[in-house]
């Protein structure tokens, strides 16, 4: 299993070198999607084919989860999400598919935001092997990343565990957070902690999970020939949905106490913890309600940084930290004003229209 090594101990001046670095790649990056993907394209840096809704967020605590100021048994908040796949604009597409979750009915401002994904490992797991990845996406019509899956098997396996196709509905697939996050309660301890989303019924199937042929060649994340689901079916199907009736999930929580002279790899997001030694517990209920409109679903934001005191994202000291992905994605908080901004000046994108543009990465 190739990955992108971890570099050794430096020194203190390596050591801020390294972390200046980090500061610096990660602010380009910001600058450059919020340039490119923010003002240009209108877009957000992935997962742009997406629909959002409301309703609320009910704490229904394990009573094994060590006490938090914010977890407070039976209060209820309201809650957004946006459900939306990466990268592109054809939901019958063997893609990764989102839920992100908030905790407000603000469009940003937020005591609580987590972003998950299909699959519970990710396709890299720091910024060094982001920025590999996206140099070697080289998509051409519903195939991408080919050169990255053979210089980084690792990121094949977790494209494995992460595309789903075809799924019946957004409503019965499980969702992780896949990077791990802080978690100090009022005890003081430190601990870490994952996060997941799995429908309510626990009896659900999940479905979507792809064919051997797609374990193959997870590159190829074209509609299968002879498709007769509309690129539009997944958003469709919730929508109707929701007339009906309201969607549930349960909100989990994996814990782990800190130790000393700590593993790193326990922070590597293409890792899982022991679910056995680290159990899944829950949190709360998100109830989904209504479907949010267009414009709504476009200026609500998700920010790593909306994280209550103790739950908050782990420090990172250079690129190649596996918690540097967090720290990245946290710097990118410019892209989504830059964004909101073009709205501003140039109008919301069009609604994704069901037409037969398939495999596609663009609205036409």
């Amino acid at each position: 299993m190739k990955t992108i090594i971890q570099k050794p101990k430096r020194s203190s001046v390596g050591r801020f070198i390294d972390q200046l670095e980090l500061k610096v790649v990660s602010h380009l990056f910001g600058f450059a999607i919020a340039i490119g993907m923010g003002i240009k394209a209108r877009q957000r840096m992935s997962h742009n084919n997406g629909i959002a809704a409301k309703g609320t967020f009910t704490f229904d605590l394990d009573p094994a989860i060590p006490q938090h100021p914010f977890l407070v048994q039976g209060k209820v908040m309201p809650c957004q999400v946006r459900h939306a796949m990466a990268t592109f604009y054809d939901d019958a597409m063997a893609t990764i598919k989102s839920l992100s979750i908030k905790l407000s009915d603000q469009p940003f401002k937020s005591p609580f935001d987590m972003n998950l994904n299909t699959g519970s490992i990710s396709l890299f797991w720091n910024v060094a092997s982001f920025l590999k990845l996206a140099k070697l996406r080289n998509q051409k019509f519903g195939i991408e990343y080919i050169d990255y899956y053979k210089q980084y098997p690792v990121g094949k396996e977790a494209a494995i565990d992460n595309l789903r196709r075809n799924p019946t509905s957004f409503s019965n697939l499980t969702y992780h957070a896949q990077t791990p996050f802080n978690f100090v309660g009022t005890d003081g301890v430190q601990r870490y902690a994952k996060y997941k989303a799995i429908p309510f019924d626990l009896e659900t199937v999940e479905t979507g999970i792809i064919s051997e042929q797609n374990r193959l060649e997870p590159e190829n994340q074209r509609i299968l020939p002879g498709e007769t689901r509309n690129r539009n079916y997944l958003k469709n199907e919730l929508r109707e949905r929701l007339k009906k009736q309201t969607v549930k999930y349960w909100f989990q929580i994996q814990i782990r106490d800190a130790q000393p002279n700590e593993n790193e790899s326990i922070f590597n997001s293409s890792l899982d913890w022991d679910a056995t030694e680290f159990p899944w517990r829950n949190i709360g209920v998100i109830e989904l309600k209504e479907i949010m409109d267009w414009d709504s679903s476009n200026s609500i934001g998700f920010g790593v940084g909306n994280m209550p005191k103790g739950l908050n994202y782990i420090k990172a000291t250079s690129i190649y930290d596996y918690n540097s992905l967090n720290y990245m994605r946290d710097k990118t908080e410019i892209a989504r004003k830059a964004r909101l901004f073009a709205y501003k000046i140039f109008g919301k994108p069009i609604e994704i229209p069901e037409n037969d543009n398939r495999n596609s990465s663009t609205i036409v």
